[in-house]
């Protein structure tokens, strides 16, 4: 553990203020893309208030973001990429999206860090900084160890990211009983859950019981009967953990039917993916405990604060991700000795943010995220 905090680099962005007398008098210029007009405008202005927060916080006059606006499309993030290139920015933060990609691998002069979670592209002038799945499964795979949990499987939705859950399965290494694909729509979801908890056997079993202990006819079996007929299955299931892929109403149908088919959390580790403390989830008590990965829930509080002070409303989550970036490049051009390269990236680091951890290697970053459970309608960190 000493290894590890001698090699993290403790930087939140206020301490950045200490090194904001900078060795050369040109302007750092970091590119910003982001949807400034149509249906996303909302989420690319707050975007671009995050990160004047960022600089108000590193207080240096030579750092200066440029925005341009992406029109929440690839020929329109094209466009604005190219301005930017013409003047001769070298690293951008963004797009928003995920499909405004497309085109950046022609602009191989700048490196892109986009704000998508998604880690499916193989640019090398696109760096994906959103909080991937394998992050989050990582830690995951943290909690299962330190929980001694031996026997997992995953349930994954039949959606758009089933694909990029699969990679970040075999990325992480977590070792599980079976990734089981379901289908979301709620008539059907019940009875994959029932075959995948194997209830009907395990409620047949009770049957059996219950009928076998009334044959006898013993008058010691008339307890035993009666708490059996308090029960809804007999016998167990062959996992002590699900992690669940899924998200909002989607996530509660799946723990709704884990319940109907007698798998309670209070038996089994119920897991999920970073639900941005969805303050919902509080009001589902019979679904709790249930676990999740996800950014600092402290920092991300104190942020929101902040900015709603500055701006008098809450910034979405991208927002927070964005302040933290402008911090990670001005480290890193910091440590480069003020040279913009694609090598910038190449390197070994660790950066602490409001966020949390970033882990920079080989242009890919991933996050070493927290880990919190609900309970007792409150969030509670477990580390």
């Amino acid at each position: 553990m000493k290894k590890i905090i001698k090699i993290i680099l403790i930087l939140f962005l206020p301490i950045l203020v200490s090194t904001s007398k900078t060795f050369a008098n040109e302007k750092i210029k970091i590119g910003l893309l982001v949807p400034m007009t149509g249906k996303n405008s909302e989420i690319g202005q707050s975007i671009i208030k995050s990160t004047r927060l960022a600089i108000n916080k590193i207080n240096n006059s030579l750092i200066e973001i440029v925005p341009k606006d992406t029109q929440s499309n690839p020929e329109g993030t094209l466009k604005a990429a190219r301005d930017l290139a013409n003047l001769d920015i070298k690293i951008v933060i963004g797009p928003v999206f995920n499909n405004n990609i497309a085109y950046l691998d022609e602009l191989t002069e700048i490196t892109f860090l986009s704000l998508t979670n998604k880690n499916n592209n193989s640019s090398n002038n696109i760096i994906n900084a959103g909080i991937n799945a394998t992050s989050q499964i990582n830690a995951i795979k943290k909690f299962i160890k330190l929980n001694e949990i031996k026997k997992t499987i995953f349930l994954t939705p039949d959606v758009d990211y089933k694909k990029e859950i699969e990679r970040a399965i075999t990325n992480s290494k977590i070792k599980i009983i079976k990734n089981y694909i379901y289908n979301t729509d709620p008539t059907k979801l019940t009875k994959q859950i029932e075959k995948i908890t194997n209830y009907k056997t395990r409620k047949q079993n009770l049957e059996d019981e219950i009928l076998r202990l009334e044959k006898l006819n013993e008058d010691n079996n008339s307890s035993l009967i009666e708490k059996l007929k308090k029960r809804d299955t007999l016998g167990g299931v062959k996992f002590d953990s699900i992690i669940i892929a899924d998200f909002d109403e989607s996530l509660k149908s799946v723990t709704t039917s884990l319940l109907y088919t007698d798998i309670s959390p209070k038996k089994k580790y119920f897991i999920t993916l970073n639900q941005w403390f969805d303050e919902s989830l509080l009001n589902e008590t019979s679904s709790q405990p249930i676990y999740f990965p996800s950014i600092n829930k402290k920092n991300y509080e104190e942020f929101s604060k902040e900015y709603f002070k500055n701006f008098n409303q809450y910034p979405n989550q991208l927002s927070f991700l964005s302040f933290d970036l402008v911090g990670l490049v001005y480290y890193l051009i910091l440590q480069n000795n003020l040279i913009i390269d694609e090598k910038i990236f190449s390197k070994k680091t660790l950066f602490k943010g409001k966020v949390g951890i970033f882990e920079i290697k080989n242009n890919k970053i991933n996050h070493i995220l927290n880990f919190y459970k609900v309970e007792n309608k409150t969030f509670k960190k477990i580390f």
